[in-house]
């Protein structure tokens, strides 16, 4: 404030000071204390740390084969239609990293043939038989169908292949197929909370746990503990599978990082 004249000088550092002393202190939040009456409790929206992959408008930060996929009213649109039948599974697949441990929430509606799934931990790897299929996967896959057959199922894509079907808990090792440990449910009583509208998945990968979850239920948990053969990271896609003309929206895709 050197040249100010010393009326001025005194006036703003009133105001100043002022300001810094109407500053209220950030006190930190008091620990968490449990006690004996707490109990597990859903919260209200998302946990802190998720973030959207998805600006609800174009394909920014994603790639896949336009003749599948586009963007409208906020969704990610996979469609094959009578003209365009695929030869081989294709994907939209998220160029923002190659997650490890991870949440990942959506939401996704699909016709009554259609046949989808959410890939992560997975690769773009080459198709033989139909070149031209440049957004092809290998890795796991949380299954989803309009019949709701497989929703929820842990299916390796160009892989391992059935390693949790739904309603169960099991163990992948790698020398004989996936071990059964134990129930998470009754597979038709969990096929009856998947409805034909919007669903909700929530996946959460952490280590070589893998859990599946639609509408808040539990549809699968995969512990694979074949070192050999299972991925720690990689890529995140969505799918339109061979088959009859169908279509998948995707909408309000969150991650949340370790």
């Amino acid at each position: 404030m050197s040249g100010m004249p010393t009326s001025i000088r005194f006036v703003l550092g009133v105001l100043i000071g002022g300001v810094c002393l109407s500053l209220p202190a950030q006190t930190p939040p008091a620990p968490y204390v449990p006690k004996q009456s707490d109990r597990p409790a859903p919260v209200e929206g998302d946990e802190p740390g998720f973030r959207p992959i998805f600006d609800g408008r174009t394909l920014d930060g994603w790639e896949g084969d336009p003749v599948y996929w586009r963007v409208e009213d906020g969704c990610i649109v996979g469609e094959i239609t009578p003209a365009t039948i695929v030869k081989s599974n294709t994907f939209v697949i998220w160029q923002g990293g190659r997650p490890a441990d991870f949440e990942l929430k959506l939401e996704y509606r699909i016709s009554e043939k259609g046949n989808s799934g959410i890939n992560y931990r997975s690769a773009v790897v080459p198709v033989p038989a139909t070149p031209e299929n440049k957004f092809a996967m290998r890795g796991y896959q949380c299954d989803l169908d309009g019949r709701n057959r497989y929703s929820g199922n842990n299916y390796e894509e160009r892989g391992r292949l059935f390693l949790a079907v739904r309603g169960q808990l099991t163990r992948v090792t790698g020398d004989r197929p996936p071990v059964l440990v134990a129930k998470t449910g009754e597979e038709t009583e969990l096929a009856g909370a998947v409805g034909p509208g919007w669903n909700e998945v929530h996946l959460i990968i952490r280590g070589n746990t893998l859990v599946h979850m639609i509408n808040g239920r539990v549809m699968s948990i995969t512990m694979d503990d074949d070192a050999r053969n299972r991925t720690e990271r990689g890529l995140i896609g969505m799918q339109v599978h061979v088959g009859p003309p169908m279509k998948v929206e995707f909408r309000n895709i969150r991650l949340k990082t370790w």
